[in-house]
């Protein structure tokens, strides 16, 4: 076996084995829940496929969602679920379907009336028992849907013929604002509680958590995640802050105690990410878990992660609801998980840390105007599962002619193709360093750490399972009066580097799923970048809250044409959302052969005791073969998606570049299985049983990392006895 193993005190897993109380579950064999149930344990009690015989899986059946593009810019984020013999999930445009979850058999699929349905992606759905057929609550674009789960028709008594928008109810000009939502919210009675994404740019909408009747659509009770005079951490931001500012929201999903009737919701940085000169303060609840009562939305407690976020850590993914062993007592906690590679504990009902929390001083900012927090909190017992410093013995010396792979990350010709090292040197780095217009190293860079395929849980022995990202990332900020250029394009350019270079580029070349934009005066017309601008399209966001005279600067920058008919003047006196900075460059941190720019590992899984606070073992997860070829020892890979847990002694996993679908033995983290998927599993598998087989399935998406796009979902089982 090549991987090599950390681990510590097995003993302590010895100990640990005896059984705890097990958070209430789904039924034996099934998977109705996102993640497994709405504790988020990735969990399951199923054991047929077990350490002895998951040598012998093999795919049972493929089912063909349609939709996968051409370009590979399309993916599939979908952890699908199972409720009486049917599987629930949708294809990468984001139709819902259902089908017989024993064959893969297609029973019905149902498309959205909505000619911006598909915008973003979808990471699972929820089944409603509305006492008649059931229903599937679903997101596509700007709309809830709610769909009969027998028929996949309209349930038209909920909300407006069927569907919510979630656009409507946040307190301000309703076609002003883009919401949409990536991730299931969870269900207490008949009240549905939901998150949204919204865009990272300066004027994005606010993210305030809703909750809805899911027999009428009718929204019961919201909380201001960005809150309004009189209510708690108001004094937390500028006075009237609650008008213009954005995000504070909740995309990664959210975990429910039934028993209790709290609710726990993660959030993500206040808008513009980067730059807070306009939000001075903690801003309470951004980067908050939120303990909340799901009946009426007033908050129990909540904690704060990072204050005044500059670095884009939101909470990635849902809280794990556990229940461990400290000093000889059961107790009832939530785990959170972090993009900084860190695992936070809480007492589930007090909000008080299990394990202790030091905060620690960080330097000041030096852009014009903002004022970075001065401490910053981390844990200080359980060790972080991702390397936090990229010190200069780190820099990557695979090969002998290393170089920096964004060679125009420093503009100055003089500085292009610098080394790795030398790279290194240009930039500041470290933990919590503000942005700079000398530029940063972000590591774990800005999708962690962990993302938002989350951690998973295993209820019978205490231990926390993760995978992870130690990626590198640069960032620079610019002052917009520096950027080159004069005139309408100018302005057009310090437009797009606030509202679309974090995912576009500064060099218009695009990431992973997200197009390319140069050339774009040979492609397309100044009414189609109009229209996606204002509409959206794949995942990208909508931004109607930018001006006709906005989205025309931006335009004229992309076709470089200041022939677009509006008056300069106009434009940069009438727009309130140019900030003084913008996010001049931003990208992974590689060498010039694409690789990442620290040594290895790359990609890793850890599993964590929450008893005693320790890591048990770590291993990388993911491969390159070319590299492997070459005698370089594995070295994981970026990977997205999370992991499954059973009883059977097993983790299921897929996520990795590699595009490989591997199985390990969770005590010691040996692999037991693995098999290429037709394109890369970027999603959190699920199992469950039908007719008494096991089954384990995965959708295949890929699309991201740069890999070929698919449409598949993917059965494996054990082969059948005669």
């Amino acid at each position: 076996m090549r991987y090599r193993l950390i681990i510590i005190c097995l003993s302590c897993f010895l100990s640990s084995c005896q059984p705890t109380n097990v958070e209430t579950r789904l039924d034996e064999g099934s998977w109705s829940s996102y993640l497994g149930d709405d504790a988020r344990s990735h969990y399951s009690s199923l054991s047929q496929i077990n350490q002895t015989n998951v040598k012998n899986l093999s795919i049972a059946w493929q089912y063909a969602s349609g939709n996968a593009s051409a370009d590979n810019h399309s993916q599939i984020q979908c952890s699908p679920i199972v409720v009486n013999d049917i599987l629930y999930g949708t294809n990468p445009v984001l139709h819902l379907f259902a089908i017989d979850a024993a064959t893969g058999q297609e029973i019905w699929k149902f498309v959205p009336d909505d000619p911006d349905s598909g915008t973003g992606v979808n990471r699972g759905v929820i089944y409603w028992n509305d006492r008649q057929d059931g229903r599937i609550i679903y997101t596509s674009g700007k709309y809830i849907y709610a769909v009969d789960a027998l028929s996949g028709n309209l349930e038209i008594s909920f909300g407006e013929k069927g569907r919510i928008d979630l656009r409507k109810g946040l307190g301000r000009e309703t076609e002003k604002q883009s919401a949409i939502a990536n991730t299931p919210g969870v269900v207490y009675e008949n009240i549905l509680i939901q998150g949204t994404r919204v865009s990272e740019g300066p004027g994005a909408s606010p993210g305030h958590v809703r909750a809805y009747d899911l027999f009428s659509g009718e929204m019961l009770w919201i909380f201001h995640t960005i809150p309004e005079p009189g209510e708690y951490g108001y004094d937390t931001w500028p006075a009237s802050a609650h008008e213009y500012i954005g995000g504070a929201n909740s995309w990664s999903g959210m975990a429910l105690d039934h028993e209790t009737g709290i609710v726990y919701v993660p959030t993500g940085s206040a808008s513009y990410d980067f730059y807070g000169g306009n939000r001075k303060g903690q801003n309470l609840f951004a980067n908050s878990l939120l303990a909340l009562n799901a009946k009426t939305g007033a908050r129990i407690w909540h904690y704060q992660f990072v204050h005044h976020d500059l670095w884009d850590r939101d909470l990635p993914a849902p809280p794990n609801l556990v229940t461990i062993t400290k000093n000889g007592q059961e107790v009832k906690a939530v785990a959170q998980v972090t993009k900084s590679g860190h695992v936070f504990v809480f007492d589930r009902k007090t909000g008080e840390p299990i394990f202790p929390i030091e905060e620690t001083p960080y330097p000041a900012s030096d852009l014009v105007g903002e004022e970075a927090w001065a401490t910053q909190p981390l844990p200080t017992h359980i060790p972080p599962f991702a390397r936090q410093h990229f010190t200069e013995d780190l820099v990557s010396d695979l090969f002998s002619d290393g170089q920096a792979h964004i060679q125009d990350f420093v503009k100055d010709t003089k500085h292009r193709n610098l080394s790795l090292l030398d790279q290194w040197k240009s930039l500041k780095s470290g933990t919590f360093i503000p942005p700079s217009t000398q530029g940063n190293i972000l590591f774990p860079g800005f999708d962690g750490g962990a993302e938002w395929g989350g951690a998973g849980f295993d209820p019978e022995t205490g231990w926390l399972y993760v995978n992870a990202n130690e990626m590198p990332w640069m960032f620079r900020a610019q002052k917009i009066e520096e950027i080159s250029g004069s005139g309408l394009i100018k302005v057009g350019q310090a437009m797009f580097e606030q509202q679309c270079a974090r995912c576009h580029g500064s060099d218009l070349k695009g990431q992973d799923v997200i197009p390319a934009l140069t050339d774009l005066k040979n492609r397309l017309t100044f009414k189609e970048i109009e229209k996606t601008i204002k509409n959206g399209k794949g995942s990208m966001m909508a931004l109607p809250q930018l001006s006709d005279s906005a989205i025309k600067a931006i335009c004229a920058y992309l076709l470089e044409d200041e022939t677009v008919g509006i008056s300069l003047d106009l434009i940069e006196n009438e727009d309130p959302n140019l900030l003084p900075y913008t996010l001049n460059s931003f990208g992974r941190f590689l060498d010039k052969k694409g690789y990442p720019a620290i040594k290895p590992p790359w990609g890793t899984l850890s599993a964590i005791n929450l008893n005693s606070g320790t890591i048990a073992w770590q291993i990388p997860l993911g491969e390159f073969s070319v590299l492997s070829a070459q005698g370089i020892a594995i070295t994981g890979t970026e990977n997205y998606g999370g992991p499954v847990i059973t009883k059977g002694g097993l983790i299921f996993i897929g996520a990795t570049k590699d595009q490989k679908f591997r199985v390990f033995d969770k005590v010691n983290g040996l692999l037991l299985y693995e098999t290429t998927l037709p394109a890369g599993g970027y999603a959190t598998p699920i199992t469950y049983q039908r007719k008494g087989k096991q089954y384990v399935v995965i959708a295949c998406g890929g699309g991201k990392m740069g890999t070929p796009s698919g449409d598949y979902y993917v059965a494996f089982a054990l082969p059948s006895r005669n």
